[in-house]
């Protein structure tokens, strides 16, 4: 296994040697969260610090501040060898960004390595070169961009978003309501080193859907007048309550009303739907709709996560 990633920057090393100091630290400007697995050691950067991110493990075997360091790989990794990250002068008023590894796989690397990680590897780490980039200058001038392959793998490792019971926690999503004629919620563990701001998913879930989610409203819109229910607009998901970890979001209508919680709570995140049907033509329209609604709300959660954990892009 041979692999580098070289940027040329147009600052000086000196701007770019600390970046390097700072992996791993509470306020990191390399490492690509919460995009990516976080990067952690049980110590500060030196010389013995052992750690990884996510199933990749190393420990640093060389530091030298400002310009380098070098992280040898555990066994149990499945790779023999180092990797390591270096900036080096390119005249008086520029330097170069390297991350480089080497070695030998073994056991279930030999194929992972080729298939899935190399590919994955070489994502992450163009990202954290875009973050150098963008620290030290302001903005990127060629964004990485994930491959198709990257996309399709990190989509089949992420968590679905699973059905539970709406939670207690849900103060505002129990108490919108006297009687509760429709009830769900879904729910997924919390993403690492994203948000656990409400309102940052209820924005991420709810606005500016997908052209398929935006095709299925417009078709709402255009076959509710048959039953008499009026067409719905962006206000329907308008906040109406909130606390320090739940967002309430809802409408009242002809027909029903509805109210849609996203709760922050216990490594979790969760949006829950409640609905009052007021009358037949609400009992008719949630017959058809609840068919619809689960997969609409498992899209948009996951998407809020996929969008709240995508690296940061200067464009």
């Amino acid at each position: 296994m041979r692999n580098a990633h070289v940027r040329a920057l147009p600052v000086p090393a000196s701007r770019v040697g600390p970046l390097i100091d700072q992996l791993s630290g509470p306020d990191d400007p390399l490492w690509p969260t919460p995009a990516w697995p976080p990067i952690r050691f049980d110590r500060p950067l030196s010389v013995g610090a052992d750690g990884g991110h996510g199933p990749i493990r190393y420990h640093v075997t060389a530091y030298e501040p400002g310009r380098h360091v070098r992280f040898a790989f555990h066994p149990e990794t499945g790779l023999h060898g180092y990797h390591e990250l270096a900036v080096a002068p390119a005249g008086e008023h520029a330097c170069v960004l390297r991350h480089a590894g080497e070695g030998r796989v073994h056991g279930r690397m030999v194929a992972l390595w080729p298939l899935v990680a190399r590919w994955l590897h070489d994502a992450l780490i163009e990202d954290l070169l875009d973050n150098a980039e963008l620290t030290v200058t302001g903005s990127v001038a060629r964004p990485a961009r994930w491959s198709p392959w990257v996309r399709l793998l990190r989509a089949r490792r992420s968590v679905r978003p699973r059905e539970v019971p709406v939670p207690a926690a849900a103060v505002l999503a129990w108490s919108a309501f006297e009687k509760i004629d429709f009830q769900d919620a879904w729910q997924l563990p919390m993403p690492a080193s994203v948000t656990s701001d409400p309102a940052a998913w209820a924005e991420a879930a709810f606005r500016s859907p997908p052209r398929w989610l935006a095709a299925l409203y417009a078709l709402r819109n255009a076959l509710v007048g048959l039953i008499g229910v009026e067409r719905g607009d962006r206000s329907a998901f308008d906040p109406v309550a909130r606390t320090e970890n739940e967002l309430l979001l809802g409408t009242d209508a002809g027909h029903l009303d509805f109210r849609a919680s996203l709760l922050v709570a216990d490594a979790k995140v969760t949006l829950s739907t409640v609905t009052v049907l007021k009358n037949a033509r609400g009992r008719l329209y949630m017959a058809v709709v609840k068919r619809v609604h689960p997969v609409v709300v498992r899209h948009m959660l996951a998407r809020a996560a996929r969008l709240l954990t995508a690296a940061p892009r200067a464009l």
